[in-house]
């Protein structure tokens, strides 16, 4: 008698176990959300067929040339021109960026890292923006050292900030940096390319600290999402 009721007993936690290991099992982990891809290089273009014009005229596109060709276009929420793009080499010495590599070469950026340094054309993707003239003040279009900017040329996307202030008759300027990673020569005494480059700046936007690339690659992509959403 005692064997058949531990017999009985062991059928019976048998048919019970696996109800209870199931509940005890732990509940899969939940999948992780996916994130939004960033708009293409084409997405963004496509925002910039047509010019609202707001500069008071035209750029030039270097100092050499006397043709004004280049308008600064406003959108929603950013601001945009299509010009060429010359390399600065300006900021914190390096091999590739000093007096012996580029004959006009200063060392010193209009902003500065958060540790006061110049910035470093070598390694830090940023833009120039045309000083404050009467053709346009950057300032007025909530452009800001700092700002985010996306970069665009032959399919590339590269996003970067405002780090450095020229002239103020000429427009299209990038560091070494930029123009390295979008496949031009960043070669500051003869690299650089002629023409379609679009730099597109986006609105009351800051990165922080200005010289945390992986920061202005993730601020600009959710900002240029934004933008081809908007516009």
């Amino acid at each position: 008698m005692r064997k058949l009721i531990l017999l009985a007993t062991m059928a019976l936690a048998a048919a019970v176990m696996p109800s209870a290991l199931a509940s005890a099992a732990p509940a899969p982990s939940a999948q992780p959300a996916t994130t939004a891809a960033a708009p293409t290089a084409a997405q963004l273009l496509a925002k910039t067929n047509s010019c609202k014009q707001i500069s008071n005229g035209k750029y030039k596109t270097d100092e050499d040339v006397s043709a004004k060709t280049v308008a600064v276009c406003d959108a929603n929420g950013a601001v945009f021109w299509k010009a060429d793009m010359d390399i600065d080499c300006d900021g914190q010495r390096s091999s590739q960026c000093n007096e012996d590599t580029d004959c006009c070469y200063q060392d010193d950026t209009a902003f500065h890292q958060s540790d006061g340094k110049p910035l470093n054309a070598a390694k830090l993707p940023y833009i120039v923006v045309p000083s404050s003239s009467s053709i346009w003040k950057y300032s007025s279009s909530q452009l800001k050292g700092g700002g985010s900017c996306a970069v665009i040329y032959n399919g590339k996307v590269e996003y970067a900030v405002i780090g450095d202030t020229g002239p103020t008759q000429i427009i299209g300027e990038a560091s070494y940096a930029t123009a390295k990673d979008l496949g031009i020569n960043p070669d500051p005494s003869n690299g650089g390319t002629d023409s379609g480059v679009t730099y597109i700046c986006f609105k009351n936007s800051t990165v922080s600290p200005i010289e945390n690339h992986s920061a202005a690659t993730s601020k600009g992509q959710s900002l240029a999402t934004t933008f081809v959403n908007n516009n």
